[in-house]
């Protein structure tokens, strides 16, 4: 990816069952939330122009964590963008 621009296609089901068991193909051993948020917060450095987070299935997740999940991966990644925002509007003024 580099400098060019990319998009951001998020699987919720690469999440451990356990963190996210509202998708319609679960995967044991899969990852955290703890670690699928420090993936996105570290996309940081790339210039990720649109993000969507796929596969969650409410129908399976009556206790809402896997849309939990997915709301705060989202909201990491517009707070990455609002935060490049700010600094390349700061180091144009400067």
């Amino acid at each position: 990816v580099g400098e060019r621009q990319a998009y951001l296609s998020f699987d919720i089901d690469c999440l451990d069952p356990a963190f996210a068991p509202g998708t319609g193909t679960p995967v044991a051993g899969g990852l955290s939330s703890a670690q699928a948020l420090a993936i996105v917060r570290g996309l940081g450095d790339m210039t990720i122009v649109g993000m969507d987070v796929v596969e969650v299935a409410p129908a399976y997740d009556h206790a809402e964590i896997t849309a939990i999940a997915a709301a705060t991966l989202a909201h990491d990644y517009l707070c990455l963008r609002a935060l490049r925002k700010r600094d390349n509007a700061l180091s144009s003024s400067a």
